[in-house]
């Protein structure tokens, strides 16, 4: 990375010459569609970091905490911890209509996955990578999610 590059978000910004958006702007399943990815990539780090395995071992254990199910459970812990802004993207996240549905998830689930999704889509977006990995890793804490 070039020199005074501090994070992602800002790295993909400086250089590709994106000007930026603010994130409060995109549609909550934009901010999902990220965050998606981004909770993905930080599990992955988790998993591969911890256990260096085989692919197909890799990914049973990254599918375990990646799940509806589990982001759900994540969700609903972390509600105490939010602040007015973050719940708000949350409930933005979780009330929007998606054209999708899990395959084997509750449409709750499904909704409070997405809503949590949002949620790190902004905070990555908005480069507040110390929230962002903070309510994961309390996520985990609070749920006993185990990688």
């Amino acid at each position: 990375m070039e020199e005074g590059i501090k994070s992602l978000p800002e790295a993909v910004r400086q250089t590709f010459l994106l000007k930026g958006t603010d994130p409060a702007k995109y549609s909550p399943l934009t901010l999902a569609f990220v965050g998606d990815c981004v909770y993905d990539l930080i599990v992955r780090t988790l998993v591969v970091e911890r256990a260096n395995a085989s692919p197909n071992t890799l990914h049973k254990k990254k599918s375990e905490v990646v799940k509806a199910a589990t982001q759900s459970a994540c969700a609903k812990a972390l509600q105490e911890e939010l602040t007015e802004e973050e719940y708000a993207i949350y409930k933005r996240g979780r009330n929007a209509h998606p054209h999708t549905t899990a395959k084997n998830a509750s449409l709750g689930d499904y909704h409070r996955a997405t809503g949590l999704e949002a949620l790190y889509g902004f905070l990555y977006l908005s480069d507040r990578m110390d929230r962002l990995f903070y309510l994961v890793k309390r996520s985990f804490e609070l749920t006993k999610t185990v990688l």
